[in-house]
């Protein structure tokens, strides 16, 4: 593939990694027994538990926005709701999906980076406890961010002591959880399950995957009664299972995840050296994973991207999202930056 091919719109843009197509030709050898009921899906799950730890309930689907909907669906009511950034992939890209499956309400919380704090949830606790206002029940954050931040692990312990003190649950949105912990340099579950997070949705086809999410309760029985019956009828029950799984039990082996993550992240990494220095693109937030975002003249986004294509991710500024992914190679970042370069000239 030359350098000419390549996006920077987004890492589900990148192909599947060579690891994990192998791991899907060797699961097609032969029969296996559907819905999960396969040595690759039993191996895949122990995979997980020896991230996560063994009382950890793992349950694969196939997308991120089925993920978020079985998981938070298995843990309110139909009157109780989620709190999370006004930001969240759950408030703006998943099309409302929860709220039509679970019948339960999403309240977006406004906040400049896309972090929740705990002093932004103490205005939703404070009042509506009666039969006129949806309950806060779950606290929904990602990991991380859709503005490509991160949550350091004091201010993701500190959420959740704040949240477990008022009977709340707190649910992470991992759909770039690698990435993440790569950022970190820390192990998934230090910067999650050790930190009191309830529930985590995995991501894996953001980081290399040819499709599959999975979802992780850490309390144990949280969601056991509920969390089977829910992925089927929201449709991520896999009847060919094995699939699934074999990509995440190469995933989650010989440290997969954090070699494609951390490549990813490096990436992004170079492209930064290379970009803040153009005149013309002044870079709006923190670059901390595998996202940079700027602001350019708006002519000068409209060359670039007949060029090689990204997404305007607010009009209003405008500003751009570039990302990277485990297949970004130096010379496509020298090459975009080049022509990032030549359409500002």
């Amino acid at each position: 593939m030359s350098a000419a091919t390549r996006s920077f719109a987004s890492d589900n843009t990148a192909p599947v990694a060579p690891e994990i197509l192998d791991a899907i030709r060797r699961a097609n050898d032969g029969d296996a027994v559907g819905y999960g009921h396969d040595a690759w899906t039993a191996s895949a799950v122990r995979r997980f538990r020896e991230h996560f730890g063994d009382a950890t309930g793992v349950y694969f689907t196939f997308n991120g926005t089925g993920a978020n909907v079985v998981a938070l669906s298995c843990l309110v009511k139909p009157w109780e709701a989620v709190l999370c950034p006004a930001s969240a992939h759950l408030q703006t890209d998943e099309c409302g999906a929860f709220e039509r499956f679970a019948g339960s309400k999403v309240i977006p919380i406004a906040t400049d980076d896309g972090k929740l704090r705990p002093e932004d949830l103490e205005p939703h606790l404070r009042h509506g406890h009666d039969e006129h206002h949806p309950q806060p029940r779950i606290v929904s954050i990602s990991q991380s961010t859709e503005y490509g931040g991160l949550y350091e692990p004091g201010e993701i312990h500190e959420l959740c002591d704040y949240a477990h003190e008022r009977g709340l649950l707190v649910h992470v949105d991992g759909a770039r959880i690698a990435n993440a912990a790569a950022a970190l340099h820390a192990p998934p579950r230090t910067i999650t399950a050790d930190l009191g997070v309830d529930a985590l949705t995995f991501g894996g086809t953001k980081n290399g995957l040819m499709f599959g999410e999975a979802i992780c309760f850490f309390t144990p029985d949280l969601a056991a009664g509920a969390a089977p019956f829910a992925r089927k009828q929201a449709m991520q029950l896999s009847s060919k299972m094995r699939y699934v799984a074999a990509q995440f039990e190469a995933l989650l082996s010989n440290d997969l995840w954090l070699r494609y993550a951390s490549h990813a992240n490096a990436m992004t990494a170079r492209l930064h050296e290379r970009v803040r220095a153009i005149k013309g693109i002044r870079i709006t937030r923190p670059v901390r994973c595998n996202a940079i975002f700027a602001t350019m003249d708006r002519g000068a986004i409209a060359r670039a991207q007949a060029k090689v294509f990204f997404y305007t991710f607010d009009e209003a500024l405008p500003e751009v999202r570039w990302m990277t992914h485990w297949a970004t190679r130096p010379e496509d970042v020298d090459a975009f930056a080049e022509s990032l370069e030549a359409a500002l000239a």
